[in-house]
C-alpha cells in the first residue's frame, strides 16, 4: 500500500513570483502585451517591451505607459539581425538573444505575446519563429511564455484578481489566481468572478490590517528570537491552538513577542473578515497587548449605514452600551449552544435569543460568521480572545463583562459552540453568574459530538457495529492530561479538543508501557482501528480524514494546515457505513477479519480525505 498520495500529472507549480526590480522583457504591442507589461508593473519589474515597429506601433496603453516612464520600449526593426519582412521572422530570435545579452541585468522572464492577431500590428509571429526565440531564452535559462502556444511555454499566466480596500479603494497585497491547466481560459475567469463575488467586499482591507498587525507584533523583536517559529506564520505549527505557555508577570523581550505573534495567528483564523477590515491602531495595539478588555464589534462595523457611533480609537470598548443609561429593567443572562456551526441546525430558542432578546452577544470564537450574521445591526457582539495558555484569563474576561452589562439592565447571551454544557463550561459560569445574583437560563445547542460524525457519515452507534458510545476531552484543566478510555470493540470513542495533542492521544491509546497505561483505562486499542478527524463539521469547508490509529498522523500532515475546531471518532463505526456498510463487526469472531475490512475501506491507500458536504445542504 502506498504511504502518501500518488503525484498526479497535469497540474502546474503554483508560484507567488516577485520579480522586484528584475527585467521582465515583453515582445509585442497589443493588449496582450499591455495586461502581461501591467502585471509585471504590480510586481515591481523593470519591464522592457518589444515591437515591431516600436512607439507608433504599440496599443494606446503600452505607448501612455512608455511616455509615463513606466517600461522602456524598444522597436524590433532597428535591432541587430534582426527579421527584414514576414518570411524570415526566424532572425527575430538573434535580434532578441542580442538584446539579452546586451542588458546590464539579467532578464527573468520573457513574454511573447505577439503570436496572436492584433489590430496594430501588421503581422502575426509564426510558430517557427516563436520557437526559435523560445530555444534561445532556453539555453540562457530564461522561462518563457508564449499566447496560444502552450507547448512552447515554462510556464503560464493564472486568471487573477487584486483586491481593494473596499473603504479606499487603494489596492491591497491580496491576490487570488485560477488555473485550469489549458482546459478552459475562459473558464478559469469565470471561476474567478464566482470566486471574487462570494467573499466579503471588506476581504482585502482585512489583509492589509493583519499585515499591520503583524508588523506591530515584530517590534522590537530581539536578536535571539529569530529562530522561534512563532515569529513567523509560516514557520509555525500548522494548527494555532497549539498551546504556550501561560502568561508571566514579567516577560522577556522573546517570550513577549512569541506571544504577540500568537494574537495575529488567532485573530487570522477565528476573527471574520470583516472585523479585521476595520480594526484600528488602537485596537491593534490592544489586541497584542493582551491586557486590555474586549474589543468591540459595534453596529458600526456590522452595518456601516448605522447612524450608531463608531468604535473610537481612544476607548476600544466603546458602543452605545456604554452610554450612562438607567436600566428599565433587570438585566439578564442567557447561556447559548449555536450547535455545531450550520446556521439552519440552530434551535428555535437560540435563534430567538439572538435575534429577538439580544442586547449584547459574548461569543466562543469558534462560532462561524454565519451565525452571528443574524445579530441584528445595532446588537454589540464581543468574541472571547481565548488561545491555549490564556483561556483561563479570557474566560473571566468574559464573566465579567456579562455581569457588568447585567447590572446595566442588559440581556446578556453568552453564545457557545455546540451544547453549553459539553466541555462548554456552562457549569462554572451558571456557579459564577448564581453568587453575582443572576440566575442564567441555559438553553441547549445541538451538540458537535453527534452533529459532527452525522455530517461525517459515521454514525456514533450502530447496530452491529457500535452498540455505545463514550466523549471525552483530549485536553483537561489548565493544559493537563486527561485519562483516555480502552479499547471496546463495540464502542465508538469521541475526543473533543484532542487534534492539537493528536501524538500524545495516539501514544496513549495505543502503547503498552506503563506510562501510558497509566494514562489509559483498560486495555489498548489496535493499531488498525479506524479514526476519522473531522474538522469544521457541518461547515461548508468541513473536511474529514479517514485513516487507522497507525496511519492518522501521516494523514493530517499530508493535507496541510488544519482546520480548527477538529474531533476525533474511533471505533470500527467508522466504517460502517462506507458503501454498502459492515453490520457483522459484532458478530463472534469477526475480529479475524478486521485486516481485510480495513483493505476493504481504504482500498490500496492508508488515508482517504473528503471536502465539504453533501450538495443537498446548500439549499438549507
Amino acid at each position: 500500500m502506498e504511504a502518501f498520495p500518488a503525484p498526479v500529472p497535469g497540474a502546474s507549480l503554483l508560484l507567488s513570483f516577485k520579480p522586484v526590480k528584475k527585467n521582465v522583457l515583453i515582445i509585442g504591442g497589443n493588449n496582450i502585451a499591455a495586461k502581461r507589461a501591467f502585471a509585471a508593473l504590480e510586481a515591481e519589474a523593470n519591464v522592457l517591451v518589444l515591437v515591431r515597429g516600436g512607439l507608433d506601433a504599440a496599443c494606446e496603453e503600452l505607448r501612455w505607459r512608455a511616455n509615463q516612464g513606466q517600461l522602456a520600449l524598444f522597436d524590433l526593426d532597428s535591432l541587430p539581425c534582426s527579421s527584414a519582412g514576414p518570411s524570415d521572422h526566424w532572425r527575430d530570435a538573434n535580434a532578441v538573444d542580442s538584446f539579452i545579452y546586451m542588458q546590464p541585468e539579467k532578464m527573468r522572464l520573457v513574454c511573447i505575446t505577439d503570436t496572436v492577431s492584433s489590430p496594430n500590428a501588421a503581422y502575426r509571429r509564426t510558430y517557427e519563429s516563436a520557437r526559435e526565440i523560445a530555444q534561445k531564452c532556453g539555453h540562457r535559462s530564461i522561462p518563457v511564455n508564449v499566447t496560444d502556444m502552450p507547448d512552447l511555454c515554462d510556464f503560464t499566466f493564472m486568471s487573477t484578481q487584486r483586491f481593494v480596500d473596499a473603504e479606499t479603494g487603494t489596492s491591497t497585497p491580496l491576490q487570488v489566481g485560477i488555473t485550469t491547466n489549458g482546459h478552459g481560459c475562459r473558464l478559469a475567469g469565470r471561476i474567478r468572478r464566482d470566486i471574487v463575488a462570494s467573499l466579503p467586499k471588506e476581504i482585502g482591507g482585512s489583509v492589509t490590517k493583519v499585515g499591520r498587525l503583524r508588523e506591530l507584533a515584530q517590534v522590537a523583536i530581539p536578536e535571539d528570537a529569530v529562530e522561534i517559529p512563532e515569529l513567523n506564520e509560516d514557520g509555525a505549527p500548522v494548527t494555532p491552538n497549539e498551546p504556550v505557555p501561560q502568561r508571566k508577570q514579567e516577560e522577556t523581550a522573546t517570550e513577549r513577542a512569541r506571544r504577540r505573534m500568537k494574537w495575529v495567528a488567532q485573530v487570522s483564523e477565528y476573527w471574520s473578515i470583516r472585523r479585521l477590515a476595520h480594526l484600528t491602531d488602537a485596537q491593534m495595539d490592544a489586541i497584542l497587548d493582551g491586557r486590555e478588555g474586549l474589543i468591540s464589534t459595534s453596529s458600526s462595523v456590522r452595518n456601516t449605514d448605522s447612524p450608531t457611533p463608531s468604535v473610537g480609537d481612544s476607548d476600544i470598548s466603546t458602543s452605545q452600551h456604554d452610554l450612562d443609561l438607567t436600566p428599565s429593567r433587570r438585566g439578564r443572562i442567557l447561556l447559548v449552544g449555536s450547535g455545531p456551526g450550520h446556521p439552519s441546525l440552530l434551535t428555535v430558542a437560540t435563534h430567538a435569543a439572538l435575534t429577538k432578546h439580544a442586547d449584547l452577544v459574548l461569543s466562543d470564537k469558534l462560532v462561524p460568521e454565519a451565525v452571528l450574521a443574524l445579530v441584528p445591526p445595532g446588537v454589540e457582539v464581543r468574541i472571547a480572545r481565548k488561545f491555549p495558555g490564556n483561556a483561563e484569563g479570557a474566560q473571566m474576561e468574559l464573566m465579567e463583562a456579562a455581569i457588568e452589562a447585567a447590572n446595566r439592565g442588559l440581556t446578556v447571551v453568552r453564545l457557545k459552540q455546540g451544547d453549553p454544557t459539553v466541555y462548554g463550561r456552562a457549569g462554572e459560569e451558571v456557579i459564577y453568574f448564581r453568587a453575582r445574583g443572576f440566575e442564567p437560563v441555559v438553553v441547549p445547542g445541538v451538540s458537535s459530538v453527534l452533529a459532527g460524525p452525522t455530517f461525517a457519515g459515521i454514525p456514533v452507534t450502530q447496530r452491529g457495529a457500535a452498540e455505545s458510545f463514550i466523549v471525552c476531552t483530549g485536553v483537561g484543566r489548565q493544559g493537563k492530561e486527561v485519562k483516555l478510555p480502552g479499547y471496546e470493540r463495540g464502542r465508538t470513542l469521541v475526543i473533543l479538543m484532542g487534534v492539537a495533542r493528536l501524538p500524545q492521544v495516539l501514544d496513549t491509546l495505543q502503547t503498552g508501557d506503563a506510562e501510558s497505561a497509566g494514562r489509559r483505562d483498560g486495555p489498548a486499542y489496535p493499531s488498525h482501528t479506524p479514526i476519522a478527524l473531522i474538522e469544521r463539521a457541518s461547515m461548508p469547508d468541513q473536511r474529514v480524514i479517514c485513516s487507522t490509529l497507525k496511519d492518522i498522523s501521516a494523514a493530517l500532515e499530508s493535507v496541510g494546515e488544519q482546520r480548527p475546531p477538529g474531533m476525533l471518532v474511533i471505533g470500527w463505526s467508522v466504517l460502517s457505513l462506507w458503501e454498502r456498510g459492515d453490520m457483522t463487526i459484532l458478530e463472534d469472531g469477526a475480529e479475524t477479519h478486521d485486516e481485510e475490512r480495513v483493505k476493504g475501506w481504504l482500498g490500496e491507500k492508508l488515508w482517504r480525505v473528503s471536502e465539504g458536504l453533501n450538495a443537498e445542504w446548500e439549499s438549507w
